[in-house]
């Protein structure tokens, strides 16, 4: 099954630069692959994390509702709007960079990602219909990433984030070792990085 619309019906996709930075190779990438959807005939919205100005610091946690600073209700919109949506980022420390977990902890509130239900164990996903799709970037082999360090934050990405949250159809693409990179390999990556919407 083909992650993009094939119908008359074009994709609405949201394609997310999760580095903090954006001319970094994620940068490149999420470009890539945002201008190859275009040409598919596909509706695109390209967010780059380093344009968002909000407080990452969820302060009080769920017990009091931070209200949205205008950029954060502007993404809620676009995951609204989205039927389709790619996330890039880079591995730091095993996890994705501090201000891309902020926005998660921000954005993905009861009431917008999930809803809590009395008597049930489990909420409600709020954002279910839609499929994702991760693209990591990594200094740390793949082999090394999967089989020695267990890939745990890509578990919890896609099982307790998005699939948390009601999106399907969740496959990862790993792009590694990054540093030492010679510049023509770098330049592979960003072509080959569209391939996730296969």
């Amino acid at each position: 099954m083909s992650f993009l619309s094939r119908d008359a019906q074009p994709s609405r996709l949201l394609v997310l630069n999760g580095n903090p930075a954006r001319k970094t190779l994620c940068g490149a990438m999420a470009e890539r692959i945002a201008d190859s959807a275009r040409e598919l005939g596909q509706t695109v919205r390209l967010v780059h994390l380093e344009d968002l100005d909000f407080d990452a610091n969820l302060r009080d946690g769920y017990r009091a509702r931070m209200d949205w600073e205008p950029d954060l209700a502007a993404l809620a919109e676009s995951l609204t709007w989205c039927d389709r949506l790619v996330i890039v980022h880079p591995l730091w420390w095993g996890a994705a960079p501090a201000k891309l977990k902020g926005l998660f902890d921000r954005v993905l509130m009861p009431g917008f990602g999930f809803q809590y239900i009395e008597g049930k164990a489990l909420p409600k996903p709020l954002l279910s219909g839609r499929k994702a799709r991760v693209v990591i970037t990594s200094d740390t082999p793949t082999v090394f990433l999967k089989w020695i360090y267990g890939n745990g934050w890509v578990k919890l990405l896609r099982r307790q984030i998005l699939a948390f949250c009601g999106f399907r159809d969740l496959k990862v693409k790993y792009f590694s070792p990054v540093r030492g990179a010679k510049p023509e390999a770098l330049a592979k990556m960003v072509e080959a990085a569209p391939g996730i919407l296969g």
